[in-house]
């Protein structure tokens, strides 16, 4: 749940998040989006991935990477324990 958090945290690993929350997206697709370095999104596409809030999957000589549905279900699941019935 660490990762998860620590993932979460950063402005720019949340926005990666909603890009990929309309469409799937290489890479390359993602980067063309920020005003920052390549290696700095393949780091933060490195943290989504450890925290599993996506997944990657390669077609040719590109990765598509796109969200991890079951793992918003298993947080939401998780937050929701913790509302009580008035």
């Amino acid at each position: 749940m660490n990762k998860l958090f620590k993932a979460l945290n950063d402005p720019t690993r949340r926005e990666i998040l909603e890009l990929l929350k309309k469409k799937d997206l290489t890479a390359g697709e993602i980067a063309d989006q920020f005003n920052i370095s390549k290696p700095s999104i393949s780091h933060h596409l490195d943290l989504l991935r450890q925290a599993e809030l996506v997944v990657s999957v390669k077609e040719g000589q590109f990765i598509y990477y796109s969200l991890n549905t079951t793992v918003f279900d298993e947080i939401m699941k998780w937050i929701l324990q913790f509302k009580t019935e008035n």
